[in-house]
């Protein structure tokens, strides 16, 4: 088996407030664009436009099926999002993007991120293989979806949160996994 290294630098916008970590990039076969949640059926964007715009397709290119990682990347600046996954290597056990056969072979470098990143209060896990991995990487009790935790970490008070996965492989709507993404907008607007 191959082992894959992350396709993707993270993207740490200087005064990000939030850290979303997901698990690992589908195959480039897969991609709309050369950004984090590239592939046209995960509703990542779907999810921001939705609570942010109130429209879906917000962050689409029109007429096209792919996603506009310039208004992507500018609104992720302007709201203090960064953005990396929970592992740098891995091996697809089978070939697909599924997370349930990724064998993570090397995690991410967590406080090489976090150093880069000192106003991050919030680490964002997006499905539960990225939660999982983060679980075992800082140390917290298993979350529900939604929820949140806070732990001490490098020094740093973190609040790291369990979203549901944005992949289509979990069977919700977007506005159903929308209202969890939007207790994160209310928490950062609580800490500004």
């Amino acid at each position: 088996m191959d082992i894959e290294q992350h396709p993707l630098k993270p993207f740490l916008p200087a005064e990000a407030v939030m850290l979303m970590l997901g698990s690992f990039p589908p195959q480039k076969k897969r991609w709309s664009m050369e950004f984090f949640y590239p592939n046209w059926n995960n509703d990542m964007w779907r999810i921001w436009g939705y609570i942010t715009a109130g429209d879906k397709n917000h962050f689409v290119v029109p007429g096209e099926k792919r996603f506009d990682k310039e208004r992507i990347e500018r609104f992720c600046r302007e709201r203090g999002i960064a953005m990396f996954d929970t592992a740098e290597a891995v091996v697809r056990l089978k070939d697909n993007a599924s997370d349930n056969f990724l064998q993570i072979v090397r995690p991410t470098d967590l406080a090489s991120l976090l150093q880069q990143l000192p106003s991050c209060r919030s680490i964002v896990a997006t499905g539960q293989k990225s939660a999982e991995t983060l679980q075992e990487m800082i140390g917290f009790p298993s979350l529900s979806i939604g929820d949140s935790y806070e732990v001490e970490y490098l020094g740093r008070r973190l609040k790291v949160w369990r979203m549901p996965s944005s992949s289509r492989a979990y069977p919700r709507s977007v506005e159903w996994k929308a209202e969890y993404y939007r207790r994160l907008l209310d928490d950062m607007a609580n800490h500004r």
